[in-house]
């Protein structure tokens, strides 16, 4: 296998994005169909600023609406899309300016979805590798992510990027509630 890249989405991928939309590959774990749909009008409604949200240092991209309809601000983040020769997934990095710490909300700092097509191949586990380096050249000391305990592929996924089990916790209500794993993976921040 030829395995993935990390692109980041110009204006000639955007139809290989929304086809990989439309078939399946829902960037948004938590959402489902409806955030993909979304993403699709977004896309198509404003390219220009779908293109510009891939890289939102400034949170710039506007206030996020929550499953349950609340509204909260955006966190500073960036977006990269797998690419093995077609769209084949996404994984995108938030963070909280000046501080490791997430807000209740924020269900981890990296999150990844891979389309149900190309499932199994090692895509996210790799996907993962490739956007560590870049948490720990903001500084982090620590990356956390989340995942549901049912959710074995994501966990080993974690597990082989060096994560460890901090806590098993119930997650918020907007979010469905159910039990989840929260993991760290720590980032060696000092220079090489």
């Amino acid at each position: 296998a030829m395995g993935i890249v990390l692109i980041r989405a110009e204006a000639e991928h955007l139809p290989a994005v929304v086809s990989a939309l439309q078939r399946g590959l829902w960037p948004d774990n938590t959402r489902g169909e409806a955030g993909a749909r979304e993403m699709i009008a977004r896309i198509e409604t404003d390219p220009d600023a779908f293109l510009a949200a891939q890289d939102d240092p400034g949170a710039k991209a506007g206030d996020i609406t929550l499953p349950d309809g609340s509204i909260v601000r955006r966190l500073p983040g960036l977006h990269r899309w797998m690419w093995d020769g077609e769209i084949c997934g996404v994984i995108g990095f938030r963070w909280a300016p000046g501080t490791a710490d997430l807000p209740l909300h924020v269900l981890g700092h990296i999150g990844y979805a891979v389309a149900p097509w190309k499932r199994g191949r090692g895509y996210a586990t790799r996907a993962l590798a490739l956007m560590l380096p870049i948490a720990r050249d903001m500084g982090l000391p620590w990356v956390e992510l989340t995942t549901d305990e049912g959710n074995e592929a994501s966990q080993k996924t974690i597990l082989r990027n060096g994560g460890r089990l901090i806590e098993r916790f119930d997650k918020p209500a907007v979010y469905g509630g159910g039990s989840s794993l929260r993991f760290w993976i720590d980032l060696d921040s000092r220079p090489a």
